[in-house]
């Protein structure tokens, strides 16, 4: 069986993790097409000129190829086509993923706006019988798509039934909690990635240096980060990096902080590490969960999108923050930014509070973690899975 990817995909994190060589005897190809190629000049141009002239954003997650690829089979992920090839997608929010449609599930209230003509087309293609089956990464995900269709009810009854809930796979990197160093006299916590603000790296520093400088508690942070800056949920600034960095310089004796490490790097210090951290403002998917989860470690997250399908009370920690109705933290207003951060805050240090007192915790929730890890990311039943979605396509 050949199934076409985006060429320019193929090393695309969630191609990675969902898509590529996850089924073994799959033949994965290569493929291009017209969206492909005006995203290459667009990107081309607006690196030559300086500055954004073209937004690339609706150009990655469509595709036409007037069905010349030599595939059997098109999978995508967070995309769409427009041609007769039968094809198959991945989502982490909703399809089409449009830049008009993009944010209608954030805020206090879905946005709810006439379609336009690009939009009727697009949804159009998930209706058509060329798309065989919508796969979501979460419950979280498959609510979001069923709200949308909801709301554009004329193409609910042919989109609906095609989808289905497939969490990606994770192997365990450890096979028992006893296989895992018992923890040492600081407690090593870390966080994992380039997103530092988004995923809650303020609300870190501050919780855990009053740990440490008023309460004496005996930790350890690692960072794994290049702080990038996103116009995004935490509306960071240049200002908001410098004051990070000055806090790390400060706190050299109890925090460690790489600005990139290849994954195998990631993987050994989460080996070593005891608890892993992510309360974060918005994530679609945490992978950096799963990857906690496979080294044995439960994770303080908060409980936004997927989180607590994924970081359930008894293998981890999940802090509550102001939510809408569909799992979105409510980051639109610096009002609202202001309410997550103290949530964040006081959930970090009130959960910090209850290891210092039950420090057994943590081994206890690592195990709970790891077999919560097996059940629901196990890469040989999600290759199973996928196996058959493919089957099932071709008929």
């Amino acid at each position: 069986m050949k199934v076409g990817v985006l060429n320019y995909r193929f090393d695309y994190y969630p191609y990675l993790r969902t898509i590529l060589h996850q089924v073994p005897e799959v033949d994965y190809v290569p493929v291009w097409d017209v969206y492909s190629t005006l995203n290459r000049a667009a990107n081309k141009l607006n690196r030559v000129m300086g500055r954004k002239l073209i937004n690339t954003f609706d150009l990655n997650n469509q595709f036409m190829d007037g069905n010349r690829s030599p595939v059997d089979l098109l999978h995508f992920f967070n995309g769409i086509s427009y041609g007769s090839t039968p094809w198959v997608s991945h989502f982490e929010s909703s399809l089409p993923r449009l830049r008009e449609l993009v944010t209608r599930h954030q805020g206090g209230q879905t946005e709810h706006k006439p379609l336009s003509a690009h939009a009727r087309r697009a949804l159009r293609a998930l209706a058509g019988p060329a798309c065989r089956q919508l796969i979501a990464l979460s419950q979280c995900s498959a609510a979001l798509q069923r709200d949308l269709l909801h709301e554009h009810a004329e193409f609910e009854a042919a989109v609906a039934p095609k989808m289905m809930v497939l969490h990606p796979p994770q192997a365990p990197q450890i096979d028992t909690i006893e296989d895992k160093p018992a923890p040492g006299e600081r407690l090593r916590f870390m966080l994992v990635g380039a997103a530092f603000f988004r995923k809650g790296g303020r609300e870190i520093l501050l919780s855990f240096e009053k740990m440490v400088r008023q309460y004496h508690y005996p930790l350890e942070l690692i960072l794994v980060t290049s702080m990038r800056i996103e116009d995004y949920a935490a509306k960071e600034t240049p200002a908001d990096v410098a004051w990070a960095l000055e806090k790390i310089d400060a706190n050299q004796d109890w925090i460690t902080h790489h600005r990139s490490l290849p994954n195998a790097g990631v993987l050994a210090l989460m080996k070593s590490a005891d608890v892993g951290l992510l309360p974060s403002y918005a994530d679609t998917y945490g992978y950096s969960v799963l990857e906690f989860q496979s080294c044995g470690c439960p994770v303080i997250t908060s409980d936004v999108r997927a989180l607590p399908e994924m970081n359930p009370p008894d293998a981890g920690w999940l802090i509550e923050v102001p939510k809408n109705p569909l799992g979105e933290a409510l980051y639109t207003t610096a009002e609202g930014r202001e309410r997550i951060s103290h949530a964040l805050t006081g959930g970090l240090e009130r959960v910090l509070h209850e290891i210092a007192a039950n420090p057994q915790l943590v081994r206890r929730k690592g195990a709970a973690a790891l077999e919560h890890l097996r059940r629901q990311h196990d890469p040989a039943r999600y290759a199973s899975a996928l196996r058959t979605v493919y089957e099932n396509a071709l008929g």
